[in-house]
């Protein structure tokens, strides 16, 4: 009985692991993956986590600040005579205080409004870190479809030449031709198992590649993917690149610099205006004096206190202008990254509009490339055709069809690229 449960478990096993390794994951599913398990996402995340806490430790200045001391001590000499009235030999002091900010030259305002600001920054470059994730997956995904379709390519090649050796030999059988016609087809047939054997280990490394960025294994995954037409015209997806440059995560992260320069200047300002803060204290004393009469006192005092940086201030005005200084070259910098990024978002439009015509030219090549291949193999069967112009035929439709592959995914990805840099 428990080697037929065994045997059972088994079983249920092996077909656990059949199921896996039929899994199919499209482009979406990577994605997904990809923003759960990518490390680049998650190492995002904790640094807009660590922003969160810099902002609630920035709101914690508008609270008092609170502190107390101990003090406890036995001596077994005396340690000396206080006042006349005996040796004072043991003892406790305790003291607490708090001390409350009132004015101290808008710093505190301004370091709050920093940290939000750095929390704003954190998630944009939350957002930043996505994208590229999302395109470093694509690119992996498109990368595994291209070599699948090579292989397809190459399956349907080794499918033509097959049928052109089978009518070379019985053209040779006949004396038609002789032997040397053979190991030409035999010469691209080799040539061709090579490229199948390159292909195979490049697919291996492409899936591992791609595994490891989405976070699931290297094997036992398929990708489901159907190469077809491009589906979408670059031209439904064009826009005005100038209105759609403020949604840019990047041209919004140059705005953020200008504006936390902006509070730097209004921090510095604030180091050299008067701090003024309430302070409240209490006091708890007990000297034993080695005789019966001990001092002790219990009291607590209000106070405040006023600071004003008269030395700084010599040191603080360069330091304004410094500042200053940063802002107008995080404007500078500004202008200059808006007209960069409008010129990226142009150069992936034409970048876009030359894959799709790639594509529509590949497709024109491979109507050709199966005509030249028919008409070479009619002229050779009928003696009035080289072999040799029939086997070039047949290697220019493989390459046609290997350029439509590479056109079609470039095109997806050159489609993705675009897409995300218009904010779409």
């Amino acid at each position: 009985m428990i080697r037929k449960n065994l045997i059972i478990a088994s079983i249920a096993c092996l077909i656990c692991v059949s199921a896996q390794a039929q899994e199919n994951y499209t482009l979406e599913r990577c994605k997904q993956l990809a923003l759960e398990n990518n490390v680049k996402v998650q190492n995002a995340q904790l640094s807009l986590e660590a922003a969160g806490q810099a902002k609630k430790e920035a709101f914690t200045q508008y609270f008092p600040s609170v502190s107390a001391t101990g003090i406890g001590f036995y001596s077994t000499e005396p340690m000396m005579e206080l006042g006349g009235m005996g040796m004072l030999e043991k003892g406790m002091l305790g003291m607490v205080s708090a001390s409350q900010t009132i004015y101290a030259g808008g710093q505190i305002v301004t370091g709050n409004k920093l940290a939000r600001v750095q929390s704003q920054v954190g998630q944009l470059q939350k957002i930043m870190s996505d994208d590229e994730v999302l395109l470093t997956t694509e690119q992996y995904y498109w990368q595994v479809v291209v070599l699948e379709e090579k292989m397809k390519t190459v399956a349907e090649a080794d499918t033509l030449l097959a049928s052109i050796y089978g009518n070379v030999n019985n053209s040779y059988e006949t004396g038609m031709v002789n032997r040397n016609d053979l190991l030409k087809v035999e010469l691209k047939q080799n040539e061709l198992e090579s490229t199948r054997l390159k292909l195979e280990n490049g697919l291996r490394l492409a899936k591992m590649l791609l595994g490891q960025y989405i976070g699931i294994p290297a094997h036992g995954f398929e990708i489901n993917h159907s190469l077809g037409e491009p589906g979408v015209s670059p031209y439904t997806v064009r826009v005005d690149h100038l209105s759609v440059l403020s949604q840019r995560a990047e041209y919004q992260l140059l705005d953020k610099n200008i504006e936390a320069n902006r509070l730097q200047v209004r921090m510095e300002i604030g180091k050299n205006l008067p701090t003024i803060a309430a302070n409240v204290g209490w006091s708890y004393m007990n000297f034993d004096k080695g005789s019966p009469a001990a001092m002790k006192s219990n009291f607590g005092m209000v106070f405040a206190t006023v600071s004003i940086p008269i030395s700084g201030w010599w040191g603080g005005s360069h330091a304004i202008k410094r500042q200053k200084l940063q802002v107008l070259m995080a404007e500078n910098d500004k202008r200059d990254a808006a007209e960069l990024l409008l010129i990226q978002m142009q150069q992936l439009w034409n970048d876009l509009e030359e894959a799709y015509v790639q594509i529509i030219l590949a497709e024109k090549t491979i109507a050709s490339a199966l005509e030249n291949v028919r008409l070479n193999d009619d002229y050779y069967k009928v003696g009035t055709g080289l072999l040799t112009d029939l086997l070039d035929a047949q290697s220019a439709l493989q390459q046609a069809r290997d350029q439509y592959t590479e056109a079609t995914t470039g095109y997806q990805m050159k489609l993705s690229r675009y897409k995300q840099a218009t904010a779409q």
